[in-house]
């Protein structure tokens, strides 16, 4: 069990309302963890060990794509494409994305998060666009903006699916990229919810609710209703002995997606 115990911290909630996806006890939530959100032994520590998948997963699927180059292996891989992290909280992944070239803008719900995700930025000199603000209202200013859209452990929080996803492609540049890690809506994933929330106690009690998650089936037919093509699906497991990702075939956990937005005429 060790190996498929879930870890998730985001900032956003099933309970929305009809203007947006937000709710207002996830975004008090994960506020609680904001002395601890870069200790990379604290609470936060899965999500900071998620990275070595979830950068190379975003930098391959661009490959893939066409959107840089396949010989691009500088340090600068990202260079000159407009990338946006939704449910940012304090950077831990806008931050390795900006580094590898990207421009960067990180969104949350949370104002305190944001203002974190600021000054850690700013610690470490890197220039990264944060603002406190819903995916909805985002969209609705910076149509089809970026390059590339991540919305990484933050859909199995969302109640209202088809408006956030509507949204997260809204941002989107016809054959621009959307990432998605989240949790499968399984037994054995409401079984790993359990024992990593009641058992051993690696996230607060409550973070996680099986009927918020989502199949991957439907992900990729909602994708599919605002016109994105599903290119790949990955299973992921954690184990937390060794605190390491992995990929693997089994998606009844974790899983991770990555879609193209198709232009009008395809």
């Amino acid at each position: 069990m060790f190996k498929k115990t879930i870890i998730s911290c985001l900032n956003y909630r099933g309970t929305a309302t009809a203007s947006s996806t937000i709710d207002n006890v996830e975004v008090q939530h994960f506020e609680k963890f904001l002395s601890e959100w870069w200790n990379v032994f604290g609470p936060m520590k899965p999500l900071h060990a998620m990275n070595k998948l979830r950068v190379s997963f975003i930098r391959d699927g661009l490959v893939n794509a066409g959107t840089i180059d396949p010989k691009n292996n500088s340090s600068e891989a990202l260079k000159d494409l407009c990338i946006l992290d939704i449910g940012c909280g304090g950077g831990i992944l806008a931050e390795p994305l900006t580094r590898l070239g990207g421009s960067v803008t990180g969104i949350d719900a949370n104002s305190k998060l944001v203002d974190l995700a600021k000054s850690h930025a700013d610690l470490n000199s890197l220039k990264i666009k944060y603002l406190a603000t819903s995916v909805e209202q985002h969209a609705a200013e910076n149509v089809e903006k970026y390059d590339a859209v991540v919305a990484s452990e933050v859909l199995e929080h969302v109640g209202e699916k088809e408006t956030f996803l509507e949204a997260c492609v809204k941002c989107l540049k016809p054959t621009g990229s959307i990432f998605v890690t989240t949790v499968n809506k399984t037994t054995l994933a409401e079984v790993g919810i359990f024992f990593s929330e009641y058992v051993l106690n690696l996230l607060p009690k409550g973070t996680h609710q099986i009927e918020k998650c989502v199949e991957p089936v439907k992900l990729q037919r909602i994708l599919e209703d605002n016109n994105c093509r599903s290119e790949l699906i990955h299973g992921m497991y954690y184990n937390g002995v060794t605190n390491t990702w992995h990929w693997c075939s089994d998606t009844s956990i974790n899983y991770a997606l990555h879609a193209i937005k198709l232009k009008v005429s395809e």
